[in-house]
């Protein structure tokens, strides 16, 4: 019997996970894209490009995301009105990483810091039309930028870098973490620190970031949160057979799902933030955290094509499909040791991505095959698929 202390909160649709209600409310749109609005769910993606499927090689992916979507240091979202967020920032500097490319590093982070970088030394997320139009950080964003630096610093030899790294994740730590009876949790951003239940996004958790930064600062709250997260994450693979985008845990250490950061939105659904669970996981060094990674594997297996959004029992919400599903669907493959699944899945990733170029398609696909193959990002899941 599924454990009960994963629970719906309000009255809504019904959506049914191996014999279990979950009660779903509301609705959100994804900040990766509105519903049904084309093969990736974006408001305005990118014509065909009708070049085929990239190679399954994270340096040279690294270097075409590198090509096609930054700009002076500035990750574009050429599909999303030509903004910026600072989880794209991120992913420029991890694909900056992957390709050892010490100069774009540099003018990515020179970019980052002149536009981005609060008084705090937290990151504002969205920037547009030459200014800050959101300047609430998004700690997925500032873990990713952390790992990142801390990453180039040792990869080029630059203490300078891995200095800023610490002092990111420091702050992270200190503003961005709550204690609760699961353990130390990573807080979406500061808006949630005040609000108990305190809102929750299963995703942002990262294991290698965890031990990247344990290993970096010193600070005994990294491991905390690795052992937090993991048991959230435990209870919540327990309880539904996919992760939700959003969950709220409280202080006594109960976990539930959520349509949304504040509980308003779409129905709860594994969508555009939920399938990077399973590539953090499946990327770890640590056999319980993959093993975490391989649990949806039955449920998203039960149809050759992965939807965009499905319910938290698997169940079809779109018709559309995104290169993210199939790469977590991979993560997911070869976390339970099939490879040959796994590379399937990449490869339709990948030939979703160029088919409907899009900026979070590109990232995703560019830092799937990074985690899955490569230890670049310091993870363990090396190896050709």
């Amino acid at each position: 019997m599924r454990r009960s202390t994963l629970i719906a909160v309000a009255a809504g649709a019904v959506l049914v996970t191996a014999g279990t209600a979950v009660v779903a409310v509301g609705v959100s749109s994804s900040d990766h894209g509105p519903p049904d609005a084309g093969p990736e769910a974006t408001s305005t993606a990118l014509p065909p490009s009708g070049d085929g499927a990239p190679e399954l090689d994270a340096s040279s992916l690294a270097t075409s995301f590198l090509d096609d979507w930054v700009e002076d240091g500035r990750v574009v979202r050429h599909d999303e009105g030509g903004d910026t967020v600072s989880e794209g920032q991120a992913y420029g500097l991890f694909a900056a990483v992957v390709a050892e490319d010490e100069q774009r590093f540099d003018e990515i982070w020179s970019w980052t810091q002149h536009e981005l970088v609060r008084p705090d030394g937290l990151l504002a997320w969205r920037w547009d039309e030459g200014e800050v139009v959101d300047d609430e950080p998004a700690s997925d964003a500032d873990l990713d930028a952390a790992r990142a630096l801390v990453l180039a610093g040792d990869r080029f030899g630059r203490s300078d870098l891995h200095d800023d790294g610490v002092a990111l994740a420091t702050t992270i730590a200190d503003r961005m973490t709550v204690e609760t009876a699961q353990g130390r949790i990573l807080l979406p951003g500061l808006w949630a620190a005040d609000r108990e239940p305190y809102a929750y996004n299963p995703s942002y958790a990262s294991p290698v970031t965890f031990e990247v930064l344990s290993a970096a600062t010193g600070d005994p709250r990294w491991d905390e949160l690795q052992a937090g997260s993991a048991a959230v994450t435990t209870d919540i693979l327990e309880a539904t057979d996919l992760p939700p985008d959003w969950a709220q845990v409280h202080t006594d250490g109960l976990v539930e799902p959520m349509p949304g950061p504040r509980g308003d939105g779409d129905p709860v659904q594994y969508g555009f933030d939920a399938p990077r669970l399973m590539l953090r996981y499946a990327e770890s060094c640590a056999p319980a955290d993959v093993a975490l990674a391989g649990r949806p594997l039955a449920t998203l297996d039960r149809e050759d094509d992965v939807k965009s959004r499905l319910d938290l029992g698997g169940g079809a919400l779109v018709e559309e499909q995104s290169p993210l599903g199939f790469a977590a669907r991979a993560a997911s493959a070869k976390a339970s040791g099939d490879e040959s699944a796994a590379t399937s899945d990449l490869e339709r990733a990948a030939e979703l991505a160029a088919e409907y170029p899009t900026y979070y398609g590109a990232a995703w696909v560019m830092l799937s095959t990074a985690m899955l193959t490569d230890d670049a990002l310091g993870g363990c899941a090396t190896g050709e698929l």
